[in-house]
């Protein structure tokens, strides 16, 4: 009993100390004076410009740190009206990437016939003499053990179309 006769002496104690005078003189007075002082101006906020996005037009355009390439116009090969692709024909899915992305890794071969095979677009791919790769309708022409020989037909600017040779060459492991 004495521990709570104690506890309650400390109470009553700490609560008489929290009791005091109303005296807020000294508080009244410095509110009072930082009320009399002038009031202060916030300047506005800056006017921003808007965000205008740029498109940049030159990208089709010559690099300009390569030399420019020279034609000449008179000894430029011309199209035929007679060279074409053939529009209605099914593309098939090498045709989707272009044929600088496309190495020669190696060839197959069974039962007289002979594949090539690609690495490329995603991983290597048989193909064997018809088959179309390249974005410009290159049609495989012949398949040898060190490379394959693709016709392209591209337009030449004119609205005729030309055939352009291109060999894709073995790849040496190194």
């Amino acid at each position: 009993m004495t521990v709570a006769r104690l506890l309650f002496l400390m109470c009553a104690l700490a609560l008489a100390g929290c009791v005091g005078g109303d005296d807020f003189s000294d508080l009244q007075a410095f509110m009072d004076q930082e009320r009399a002082r002038p009031k202060g101006s916030i300047e506005p906020l800056p006017k921003f410009q808007p965000y205008e996005a740029f498109t940049y037009g030159a990208a089709a355009l010559r690099n300009p740190f390569q030399p420019p390439v020279k034609i000449d116009l008179a000894s430029q090969q011309k199209g035929s009206k007679d060279v074409k692709p053939d529009e209605t024909r099914v593309r098939q899915f090498l045709e989707g990437f272009n044929i600088e992305t496309f190495e020669m890794v190696g060839t197959l071969a069974n039962q007289g016939s002979v594949y090539a095979l690609i690495r490329g677009a995603g991983g290597v791919h048989r193909v064997k003499a018809g088959d179309y790769l390249g974005r410009n309708h290159g049609r495989v022409t012949v398949i040898d053990e060190a490379k394959v020989d693709v016709i392209e037909i591209v337009p030449d600017g004119e609205g005729g179309w030309l055939e352009r040779p291109r060999s894709l060459s073995l790849k040496e492991r190194s």
